[in-house]
């Protein structure tokens, strides 16, 4: 068996896993708990071995002529993709277990949250342009049942109009993924772009941004960012696993292969293309910020805070450096743990006590203290401070900008610093209200630690937050790994 083509065994698992909960039918709901949980738990296993042996090749599966390709590879971005989304995923699927215990749709849910992990791990390991844009819709067509699954008309509206901003962006990335394709050989990644002469500079500039809003759409870049907060009325494991790190970081994935892989850093540095791109992930990550400040239910916050830093990641990718390259990667990573427990600690409360605005938070850090905590240490680190794996992300993603020198690069470190001020105010907010609540906004007057949802929920909050501070102190490791992806010797 050709080498790369083992990696299409993690990608058939989850696969097989959905399917088998779709249609096979077993009424013991734990035993189905726990046949999925093993098989999730055999894709993360098998996933992180693959990424420890591969050592490059490309597996073609399909050939449709020259240049258009299903085909896999894992190089060194694509490993950092993999792991993020194979480490966290069994972790979040345990919180589901018990987040949706006594739901008589479970099979349903769990078929498709499978599948959706086997798909976004394709995405990973996509070797064209061509493959990835097939998994993408591949992806939205496994998360649709996911936004919609509660079945009532706030949830079927948030469907549709999911699906109406990422299949309509898809469309424009087909338009990338055709002319990239047209006059190459393989169009297969390459670092540092493979484009030939086959298209002026300039056509190939107005493709860039096409894609750029095209593949955007599920990274939320203004003015295609409003799905991703009406899509938090889906079940809590959904809008932290899929709206916060696969479905959303598939789109800066996107954006990476396209931007240091397709057209390449040459072609687009100091150019319009890159000026655009860079103040539209500036505008996108103050003015979401904004709106966080202003919204008042919890999960849309937190869903608006996840358009802010989605174009975080962007702003490093765009500023075409390799220092912004390791920022915006690292800030990938660090953001997929700190938001997914933030996501996983409002939706306890939630679960738990049948809440869901901010007003209704008040001196819920007495009923669930632990849950609180937890999230105040994610949030702190969210904002910046030091010694928390956010700070080291935004830190470096302030100096890269500063490094460039770039006009736009200037606009979007203000950008960041007044984005970070809100950060602060529409987080802690949360953990001042729940912890020191106004006299007369107490809600849980004369109670006491109380159920916070269980080990099952308990488990990934703390172990993500156990890395949070680890990378927050230990963070070199990682960094030097990046640093190889953004060098290209990985």
């Amino acid at each position: 068996m050709h080498e790369a083509s083992c990696l299409l065994l993690p990608i058939a698992l989850p696969l097989a896993g959905g399917l088998f909960s779709l249609f096979v039918r077993i009424r013991n709901v734990r035993l189905l708990h726990v046949i999925l949980e093993i098989t999730a738990v055999i894709t993360t296993a098998l996933t992180l071995l693959l990424l420890k042996e591969q050592s490059g090749g490309v597996f073609t599966l399909y050939s449709f002529a020259q240049g258009f390709s299903l085909s896999f590879m894992a190089d060194g971005a694509a490993k950092v993709f993999a792991a993020i989304v194979s480490i966290l995923w069994p972790f979040v699927q345990l919180y589901a277990y018990a987040y949706l215990e006594g739901d008589p749709r479970q099979r349903h849910f769990f078929g498709f949250f499978m599948m959706t992990y086997g798909i976004t791990l394709g995405i990973a390991f996509s070797a064209n342009l061509l493959t990835l844009y097939v998994l993408f819709e591949m992806l939205t067509l496994s998360t649709i049942p996911l936004v919609t699954h509660y079945g009532d008309h706030e949830s079927m509206y948030a469907g549709r109009k999911y699906a109406a901003f990422v299949i309509g962006g898809a469309a424009l990335g087909f338009v990338a993924v055709v002319i990239t394709h047209t006059g190459s050989e393989t169009a297969l990644f390459t670092f540092g772009g493979y484009l030939s002469d086959f298209f002026s500079p300039a056509l190939l500039r107005w493709t860039f941004l096409v894609g750029f809003f095209g593949f955007g759409a599920k990274a939320a870049i203004f003015p295609l960012h409003s799905w991703l907060p009406t899509a938090s009325c889906a079940p809590t494991p959904v809008t932290a696993l899929l709206h916060a790190v696969a479905v959303v970081n598939s789109g800066v994935f996107a954006i990476l292969r396209l931007t240091w892989y397709t057209f390449g850093p040459a072609l687009l540095r100091g150019t319009f293309a890159q000026t655009v791109a860079l103040l539209a992930a500036s505008f996108t990550l103050l003015y979401s910020s904004w709106i966080a400040v202003r919204e008042r239910h919890l999960k849309r916050r937190l869903a608006y805070s996840t358009v802010s830093n989605l174009s975080y990641m962007l702003f490093g990718i765009l500023l075409l450096t390799e220092e912004g390259m390791v920022a915006g990667l690292a800030h990938m990573v660090f953001h997929s743990i700190i938001k997914l427990t933030l996501f996983l600690c409002i939706g306890a409360f939630m679960h738990e006590t049948g809440k869901s605005y901010l007003y209704e938070v008040g001196g819920a850090g007495r009923r669930m203290p632990w849950v609180f905590g937890f999230y105040t240490i994610n949030a702190l680190s969210l904002i910046g401070i030091p010694m928390l794996c956010g700070f080291v992300s935004k830190w470096r993603l302030l100096e890269a900008g500063a490094q460039e020198g770039h006009p736009a690069a200037i606009v979007g470190i203000g950008a960041l610093l007044m984005s970070a001020l809100l950060c602060a105010i529409y987080e802690l907010t949360i953990s001042a209200r729940a912890f020191f609540p106004a006299q007369g906004q107490d809600r849980f007057i004369g109670a006491h630690d109380g159920p916070e949802g269980g080990w099952r929920m308990h488990l990934p909050i703390a172990v993500f937050t156990i890395a949070d501070i680890y990378f927050g102190i230990a963070p070199g490791a990682l960094l030097a790994y990046l640093d190889l992806i953004a060098r290209g010797a990985v």
